[in-house]
């Protein structure tokens, strides 16, 4: 994968085995977790162990969640963008838009900006035909981001006991037909 994409105030790239400390600074904040299941990490090996999975994303599917840098300061403030999904919701398999950022980066904007990005770069540069993102309904802020993405909410389901929102974006330069 190996590119670096950016847009006004992040740039993007993949993530490394040295992004460890701050993946665990974000994963194991319980305000970071509230609307993620409440199970934050407990051990940087968790983290480590994260970022190599995501690595193996990158070779096995071409795409992967990358690092959000701030382009100001050269600081890590999460991660944001694709990821091939599988077995949620009833989908075998399904590109999802996600993000996760430090608390301290919260409602300035970033998570909207680089959700924006990512969308165009599904549909014009790998031309997805339909992106998906999931959110705890009580995750009222994630919706919005995701409202503010384009996506529309299409269902209410059930993810480990918590009340999920379904959305999807088709890319309006490709036809689709629902199966």
């Amino acid at each position: 994968m190996s590119i670096t994409l950016e847009t006004n105030r992040l740039y993007y790239r993949e993530l490394q085995p040295t992004d460890d400390e701050a993946m665990f600074a974000l994963d194991s904040n319980p305000e970071v977790h509230r609307y993620l299941g409440n199970k934050p990490v407990t051990t940087i090996e968790q983290s480590r162990d994260m970022i190599e999975n995501i690595r193996q994303q990158y070779v096995n599917n071409g795409i992967g969640r990358m690092a959000a840098i701030l382009k100001e300061t050269d600081e890590f403030i999460g991660w944001v963008g694709l990821k091939l999904e599988r077995n949620v919701n009833g989908r075998d398999q399904f590109y999802d838009i996600g993000y996760r950022l430090l608390q301290e980066h919260w409602g300035k904007g970033y998570a909207t900006e680089a959700n924006l990005f990512f969308r165009d770069y599904a549909f014009n540069n790998l031309k997805i035909q339909v992106l998906n993102a999931t959110a705890l309904t009580a995750h009222k802020a994630s919706c919005r981001i995701l409202e503010k993405t384009g996506l529309v909410f299409t269902e209410v389901f059930d993810y480990d006991g918590q009340e999920c929102r379904w959305f999807e974006m088709i890319n309006p330069a490709m036809p689709y037909e629902k199966e």
